[in-house]
């Protein structure tokens, strides 16, 4: 999958997503102590959320297909002295990072895939988790009358990540994903899962 339309989503000023700062829902996580080991921010976009996370001691490595995006943010994490690696990567073949990670976020990531696509990507992510790794999911949720573009429904995440593809849903709860275009965020899903 090439980069380019994403990247040009960075050029002109913040992409919609981008909201400056971590989602709520991850600096939420974070103080509960839900980030361990090893982090990959798969879709880190600017790094909010990877800088949030390594900015607590932990070592992550956020990964995205826009160049634009790391590169603006390797320049904050250099700005806030915050040690932390950003490279570019290919979700559907997380495999080539050749490491395994502890702790995995998908924050706005897995929304953008059509469910053709979905189980490709989500074979990815099984072979960069480590077993008993938590994968955390921000998702936009297809609940509620505020959703974004791409909402997403329980019943997919629990299809996508099932014991027969390696995962067990720990949970999926109602959350938001903050947004240039929503006052008080999109209706969102946050689910937790275990890699088995």
């Amino acid at each position: 999958m090439t980069g380019l339309p994403w990247d040009a989503s960075y050029r002109d000023g913040p992409a919609p997503w981008d909201i400056g700062q971590p989602q709520s829902a991850i600096m939420r996580v974070a103080s509960e102590g839900g980030f361990a080991g090893a982090v990959l921010d798969a879709g880190c976009g600017t790094g909010e959320n990877a800088l949030h996370v390594a900015s607590l001691g932990l070592s992550v490595l956020g990964v995205d297909v826009a160049d634009t995006a790391l590169a603006m943010a390797r320049g904050k994490a250099a700005d806030r002295g915050i040690e932390v690696e950003f490279a570019a990567a290919d979700a559907f073949q997380l495999e080539r990072l050749g490491r395994k990670f502890e702790t995995v976020l998908d924050c706005g990531l897995f929304h953008t895939f059509d469910e053709d696509e979905r189980p490709r990507y989500v074979a990815s992510l099984a072979s960069v988790t480590e077993r008993d790794g938590t994968v955390y999911v921000l998702c936009f949720s297809d609940d509620g009358p505020d959703t974004g573009p791409h909402p997403v429904s329980q019943e997919a995440l629990r299809a996508a990540f099932n014991p027969s593809t390696g995962w067990n849903v720990v949970a999926i709860e109602p959350d938001r994903v903050q947004t240039r275009f929503h006052d008080n965020g999109a209706a969102a899903w946050f689910a937790t899962i275990k890699r088995i």
